[in-house]
């Protein structure tokens, strides 16, 4: 294996594991990463996929033992089942929505220009969310009712937009829609898993034919960077947002968006344009 190749997908598998649960997007982290890598064909976004999986099971391994509560309740248990409900009523419309306009988002949105957009709109968007007086009535995951799910299941389908971020959308909306900090990125982690399964099984079927054991070692240093950086990112964003608000990543998301659209503007760095 070419050891260039493996450290290209060591970047890119950090990249997707600190990403993910952060409200940064890790699509558009992904996008210009693969950018500057050289890394973007259709083998490259194949490769997206794996490190994706990478990252759902760092944090199904952090929340197994709720996870496994849930499973247990389901036959029996009203809250178990009322958690499992919320989640599956928070995941369709980003599933709908994608399945009706995925491939014409791709098609063109997914550039430089559209990314740095959203970065700096949903950095400004979080900083609005920050400064208006929030009014907590949800502590818990738990407290959530099927509405509730409704409603952060359409801003996480936001997230289509390259660059929104879909923990970003989530959690945002959840402070809009009166959650607490931990309750909106808590309920953001979980929702992640039935999203990122279904994305990941969909495309890994769509683009099977690029499968080729050739790429077993890449698959495998990228899954592994992917799956503890994005560990020690969702302890880290927990710790985080128990002291602090979420107004650092949205100066983050302003300063990286403009540099994008700076070097994209005057040709300095070769983004992907649509």
């Amino acid at each position: 294996m070419d050891p260039l190749l493996l450290l290209k997908a060591l970047i890119l598998g950090i990249v997707e594991g600190i990403t993910e649960f952060l409200p940064v997007s890790s699509t558009g982290h992904l996008i210009l990463t693969g950018d500057l890598l050289g890394f973007n064909d259709e083998r490259g976004k194949l490769f997206e996929i794996v490190i994706q999986s990478g990252a759902m099971l760092a944090v199904c391994w952090e929340y197994r033992a709720k996870i496994g509560s849930v499973v247990r309740g389901l036959p029996n248990e009203p809250a178990a089942q009322r958690f499992a409900l919320n989640i599956l009523i928070a995941f369709l419309p980003l599933a709908i929505l994608g399945l009706l306009f995925g491939k014409a988002i791709k098609a063109h949105l997914f550039n430089a220009p559209v990314v740095a957009a959203a970065f700096i709109i949903g950095g400004l968007v979080i900083l609005w969310a920050e400064r208006r007086e929030h009014r907590i009535r949800i502590e818990s995951i738990d407290d959530l009712s099927p509405a509730d799910a409704l409603k952060l299941g359409l801003a996480q389908a936001l997230a289509l937009i390259p660059g929104t971020s879909r923990s970003g959308a989530t959690i945002i909306g959840g402070l809009f829609f009166g959650l607490s900090r931990r309750a909106a990125t808590e309920f953001s982690f979980f929702l992640a898993m039935p999203t990122l399964i279904g994305a990941s099984i969909y495309q890994l079927y769509k683009e099977r034919a690029l499968l080729s054991f050739d790429d077993l070692g890449m698959w495998a240093v990228g899954f592994v960077a992917s799956f503890i950086s994005a560990f020690w990112a969702v302890r880290g964003l927990l710790r985080y947002i128990s002291t602090h608000d979420f107004s650092i990543f949205a100066w983050y998301r302003i300063a990286f968006g403009i540099v994008v659209l700076l070097t994209w503007h005057y040709d300095l760095i070769a983004w992907t344009a649509g």
